[in-house]
């Protein structure tokens, strides 16, 4: 049976096993079409239009080379084609339970994607298709291997520090946003994996030959200068905490309900919003008339940013304290708006490493002997580009002092 084949700007000619193409031709994966790869930042790179749906088809295309790599080297001996093919499936499907606006609802504390897609996965229309094909089992086997639970040799391809989820986005959202950071040795990283036996357990892993360093160098450097120059933008960030803001209004009032947010389209969520009533933040988004700030602090310059850390995962004091700060200047609520990133491990590392004289060992957040330092250098770059921001609908400034004492009062 001929493969279908799909055009695309980064990849070129990717090529869709008929499997994949009934997964890709359901209704779950075809919402991903209009889904926004990175949210609000069209609103600052007007190029950034692409969408879920070609990203997840661009790690199905890498899951298809790294293998193919992997065997022609002989590293996949006893990982069987069953185990392949969920693999490459998983790939496909990381992204079916994506939020519209990528991933500031997840900051809102509802459940994270991952846990929509594993119900997608394992129920409805893409369990029944990929039971039919690959077993009953299978459905589970591939949401574990999503959620980086699995016990599977390939679960580093899927979730873990080299996965290829990073290597497709990192070069895709560089490419459509026209910026020249997301610059990834790729084919140096997919031809440096391997399997090996994990030092510590012994079970098979994906890991690097040490000729593959100075490509993780460049992955690193490439997630640092996208989350500085695009995806922690301060017009990114603007709309992102407006939009959260949007929604957590929505949901109080019940306007909204929260196991719903994960059926919705980008559009189809505004225009569920539009419907509820009046919204000004939905028309400032539309009409670009982003917040500004007020206050703006890298984190390399708070003695103890980690105690902020708060502002992005508990919204009941995130948004008392936005309403605390209006008071305090004279604004009424909703008209001051906080933000604080979070991203847990700009670099996270647990991988077998295959030195030149062939042994095996871990590269972790200890580092290793010899090497570039990536674990400092992964909180320095973090610090970096992270920022405390207070964002305003009208332009003024506060007091730095002032704004810390309040949140950490």
């Amino acid at each position: 049976m001929p493969l279908t084949t799909i055009r695309d700007p980064l990849w070129s000619t990717i090529r869709l096993d008929p499997l994949a193409e009934r997964l890709v031709d359901t209704r779950a994966f075809q919402r991903l079409r209009n889904v926004r790869q990175l949210g609000w930042a069209y609103l600052v790179y007007p190029g950034a239009t692409h969408s879920r749906f070609e990203h997840a088809v661009g790690a199905y295309h890498l899951a298809g080379v790294a293998l193919a790599r992997l065997d022609e080297a002989g590293a996949l001996q006893g990982v069987g084609a069953h185990e392949r093919a969920e693999t490459r499936l998983a790939a496909l499907l990381h992204d079916i339970g994506h939020y519209p606006f990528s991933h500031a609802l997840e900051e809102l504390g509802i459940a994270d994607h991952e846990a929509v897609g594993h119900a997608l996965i394992t129920g409805g229309e893409i369990a029944g298709i990929l039971a039919d094909a690959l077993g009953p089992e299978a459905p589970a086997r591939i949401a574990a291997l999503i959620r980086g639970t699995s016990p599977a040799a390939l679960q580093g391809l899927i979730s873990g520090s080299l996965d290829l989820d990073k290597l497709e986005y990192l070069r895709r959202d560089a490419r459509m946003c026209g910026v020249p950071y997301g610059e990834i040795d790729v084919d140096r990283l997919l031809h440096a994996m391997t399997v090996v036996p994990d030092p510590h357990t012994g079970r098979p892993k994906v890991g690097l030959v040490a000729k593959g360093l100075s490509a993780l160098e460049s992955l690193l450097f490439a997630k640092y200068q996208m989350y500085r120059n695009v995806y922690w933008h301060h017009a990114v960030r603007s709309a992102t905490a407006m939009y959260k803001r949007l929604v957590d209004d929505a949901l109080r009032a019940d306007r909204l309900a929260a196991d719903a947010l994960g059926r919705y389209s980008d559009e189809g969520l505004l225009h569920a919003l539009d419907g509820a009533g009046p919204a000004p933040l939905l028309e400032a988004l539309r009409a670009r008339r982003l917040f500004k700030r007020a206050l703006d602090v890298p984190a390399a310059e708070l003695d103890d940013p980690e105690a902020l850390d708060w502002l992005a995962d508990d919204r009941d004091r995130a948004r008392a304290a936005e309403d605390a700060l209006a008071a305090a200047n004279g604004l009424p609520p909703g008209e001051v708006l906080l933000d604080f990133p979070i991203k847990t491990q700009m670099l996270g590392l647990d991988v077998p490493l295959v030195r030149r004289d062939g042994g095996i060992e871990t590269l972790t957040a200890q580092g290793l002997p010899g090497a570039m330092h990536l674990p400092t250098l992964s909180t320095q770059f973090y610090r970096s580009a992270r920022c405390l921001r207070v964002f305003v609908r009208e332009p003024r400034r506060f007091e730095r002092d002032a704004v810390l004492r309040m949140l950490r009062g």
